[in-house]
Order: structure tokens, then sequence, then C-alpha cells
């Protein structure tokens, strides 16, 4: 029998929530396959079985928090270790029943869609295996981005809607035979008994992503005194280079090129140029990291996490890029590592992806400052008292009015400007 125990994910770190079991006692379990999932105040995870054979016994329940190191479930290793129901005994001056004919076994219905495929890499978790069934999908087919190439939820869901939903057509009705048309028409019935009536609200736990999410935005609040300024920059020179160079990008590297690895680019010289907002605060003293390491927010199903870009400023463009598509595709997967969430000494917000214009940003504790970037949009502006069409961005910096005046900050954004709107840094 193995003890499977809650992981010590970080080093900081001392217990985790389980929030959800994806086998139950009794299935069989692979080695590496997906066991339990778990939150801490640093990441969500998938944890993997140590090794193969039966889910045993689980020892904690869904929802629980438990210090690093305790035993959640038990394995039975071995590929004989099946749960086997035990026969009632039978007392020995008992008769013995008559044998009964046996029934005819019936065929075993095989699912296609249940069955793990041959090519893909790594188990299947049990949600990928229900989406499959739910959409008729080959999972041969469905090409994975998870840790070893395992197919995750998001692989499944970009299928389905890669694919199209199906267009059924209607069935034909049946002509009603004479006869039948012929017969009395009968008198209705009562009419139903009224529907009960919805409740107005429904009252659910929030996550644990969601508590740690609300604790951390309240401190910020009570711990920096939070100011925003927004400059509005031109980017129609960045915008003509990246849709000179989006199909080549994508044909070279295999993901998009988008605006923000430009912005994460002007605020390493930015950073470079005014080392104080890439600071923090201590006491009565203020402490300067040697390293610009950006935090980059990735918006979740279920809330917001912050990966790291650990020595940005020394990236190119193409470097940030990978690093950015990298980084949030294995957060949304769950498959991020503890120390790539820590660490952080400025972070910047891309809510522009969501058409924002702009917003105000909330400090990621402890650093003190965070720079928001929102959509680019084609407007009409003046540019030599003549009027023109272009590609305009507005970039907002939220700052720690303890440490950073309102000047230094206004010159921080004015250096960014600068760098993005007389872009001349080759990308290709």
């Amino acid at each position: 029998m193995i003890d499977v125990v809650m992981p010590q994910m970080g080093e900081s770190i001392v217990e985790g929530t389980l929030t959800k079991w994806l086998k139950q006692p009794g299935a069989r379990v692979n080695r590496d396959e997906p066991l339990f999932e778990i939150s801490t105040d640093k990441v969500d995870s998938e944890i993997p079985a140590p090794a193969a054979g039966v889910l045993a016994e689980v020892l904690v329940e869904e929802g629980k928090t438990v210090a690093i190191n305790t035993v959640v479930c038990r394995i039975r290793e071995g590929a004989d270790g099946q749960a086997v129901a035990a026969a009632p005994s039978r007392p020995a001056s008992a008769p013995a029943a008559p044998p009964q004919p046996a029934a005819p076994t019936p065929a075993p219905v095989r699912e296609v869609a249940d069955e793990e495929p041959a090519e893909s890499a790594g188990p299947l978790s049990p949600l990928v295996r229900r989406l499959a069934r739910e959409h008729n999908i080959d999972l041969r087919q469905v090409q994975g981005t998870g840790a070893g190439g395992r197919i995750t939820r998001q692989d499944v869901e970009a299928h389905v809607a890669s694919r199209g939903a199906p267009v059924m057509a209607p069935a034909p009705i049946p002509a009603m035979p004479a006869h039948v048309a012929a017969m009395p028409v009968e008198a209705p019935g009562p009419p139903p008994p009224p529907r009960a009536e919805q409740p107005k609200t429904r009252l659910e736990p929030m996550s644990v992503m969601r508590t740690r999410i609300a604790e951390h935005m309240i401190l910020s609040r009570r711990t920096s005194a939070h100011v925003t300024t927004v400059h509005k920059v031109d980017l129609t020179a960045i915008a003509r280079l990246r849709e000179r160079l989006k199909g080549e990008f994508q044909a070279r590297y295999g993901y998009s090129l988008t605006y923000l690895p430009f912005v994460c680019r002007a605020a390493g010289e930015a950073l470079r140029a005014f080392p104080i907002l890439n600071a923090s605060v201590e006491g009565a003293n203020i402490l300067y990291h040697n390293e610009i390491n950006l935090g980059i927010a990735v918006a979740l199903d279920n809330g917001l996490i912050v990966p790291v870009i650990r020595n940005a400023d020394e990236r190119n463009v193409v470097g940030l890029q990978r690093a950015i598509a990298d980084l949030a595709s294995r957060a949304r997967s769950r498959h991020l590592k503890p120390d790539e969430v820590t660490g952080g000494t400025f972070s910047i917000t891309n809510f522009g992806s969501f058409g924002s214009v702009f917003a105000t940003p909330i400090i990621n504790q402890p650093q003190v400052a965070i720079l928001g970037v929102g959509s680019v949009e084609k407007t009409p502006v003046v540019v030599d008292d003549a009027i023109a069409i272009r590609s305009i961005c507005y970039l907002a910096l939220t700052f720690d009015h303890r440490l950073i005046d309102g000047a230094l900050a206004d010159r921080f954004c004015g250096k960014v400007k600068s760098v993005l709107e007389n872009w001349s840094e080759q990308v290709l």
C-alpha cells in the first residue's frame, strides 16, 4: 500500500486545499495520471499518482485544507490490485442452494470516445473523457498542450469550437392516417399544476482561489497609497510592423505576435531608467531589486494568476512572446510551478484583450507599481495640423504614492511611450 501525501508546492507553502478528486475509491490509476487537484495561496495544480494500482482509500474530502505531508489517500499497488467484494459466508449446516441456469452474458458495449487513443501523450482526465463522449470526438485528432503533450479540457473545447456545432436537420413529420384523422377529438384534460417558483437567490461558497484573491486585494488597498496616471500612446508603427510580420511569425514560432511583448520590452527599458519603480517598501527602507522580473496577469475561468518572466529586460520581443504564451498556456492547464508565480518585481495586466480602453489596476504586493494596457483602436487624431487615423492605446500606471511621486510616475510612462512610438528594434 502506498501513502499519497499533500505535496509542498513551494518553499514557503505549509498547507494546501484539496479542491477535487479526479478518481474515486476502487478506480484504477496509472502512474503519473492526474489523481486530485489542490489549491494553495501561490498556485492551483493537478497532482499525479506516484504509482499504478487501485485507489484503495480516500482520507481527505474535497474542500478540506490540510498541512503538507498529510496522507490524503492510499493506492494498492500492482496490476492485480482490484477492489473485489467479499462473498457472504454460509454456515456449514445450511443446505446448498440448487444451481441456477446461467443468464446469457450480454455483449460488451464499446465506447470509442472513452478509450484512450494510442497516439495521445499521457493519461486523460475524467473531464476530458466526458467532454469527448458528449461531443462525439475522436481524441486521436486532438492536439494536446498539457505536460508531455497530454490532452487538457481546453484542448477539447478548442477542438469543438474549431469544427463548429453540428446542424441537425429537422425530422420529417409523418403523414396522419385517414382513419386517425376522422376520430373524434378528446376533451382536454385538467391543466398542469403550476410550476414551483424558482428561488430568487443562490448562496455558494467562494473557491479557494477567489478567497485568496479577495484577501490579497484588500491587503494591497490597506498597504499602498494607490494613484493611477493614464497616458495615450500612438502604436501605429508597431501595428504596421505586426501586420507585416504576423504570418511569418506564426509560421516560424507557432504562436501569434501580440502587442504585449512590445509593451514588456518598453517597460524593461523604463525600469532600468527609473529603478525605484522596480523596488519595494520594507518598513522605513527601500529595497531595490537588481533583477527585472515581470509578472504577467493571466485570466482564468475562476480567477486570476500572475506568473513571472524572470530577467525580462534581457529578452527580445520573440523571447518575451514565447514566455508569455508558455506561461499563459500552463496557467490555464494548471501546470505552473510554485517558483513561477513568485519573485515578481513589477506587473503588467493586459485588460485591453477584453476590449477595455483603460482601467485602474491594483498593485500586486509587495511591488510598488503595475502597468495596465488598454485596447489598441484606430482613432482620428490631429497630426501636424491634419486629421489622421492612428492606432491608439491608453497605458494606465497605478503606483504607490508612499514611494513614488506623480512627476516620477509620469516620467516613467513618458519613457515607455517614447520607446513604443519610436520603435526601431528588429523583431525577425
